[in-house]
């Protein structure tokens, strides 16, 4: 994960639900790095897919901006691909005992 030290500094006065949320932030920003690097994609490349501005493309990628999960839905269109994946329970079945 990418950190810097201003970053660290403030991260000692954060709650542990705080870091998460940066932490988690930090991931996700890192992820969409990963998936524009493969494919060739600068900030200005995937604003204009979005619509948006390099500067709002920025924020959202400097891992301290908390998207929302339509902004998130937007990203992963623009790019083909899930940066955020959440992982399904198992189907278990049950035994219904008559």
């Amino acid at each position: 994960m990418k950190t810097n030290k201003l970053l660290d500094e403030i991260r000692q006065t954060m709650t542990p639900e705080m870091k998460r949320q940066m932490d988690l932030s930090v991931q996700i920003a890192n992820r969409i790095y990963e998936i524009m690097e493969d494919k060739g994609l600068s900030q200005k490349d995937l604003a204009h897919l979005l619509g948006k501005t390099e500067t709002e493309v920025s924020r959202w990628l400097s891992g301290t901006h908390n998207m929302t999960m339509a902004t998130l839905a937007k990203i992963s269109s623009a790019l083909g691909t899930d940066i955020v994946r959440v992982t399904k329970k198992r189907n278990r079945k049950t035994a219904i005992l008559l």
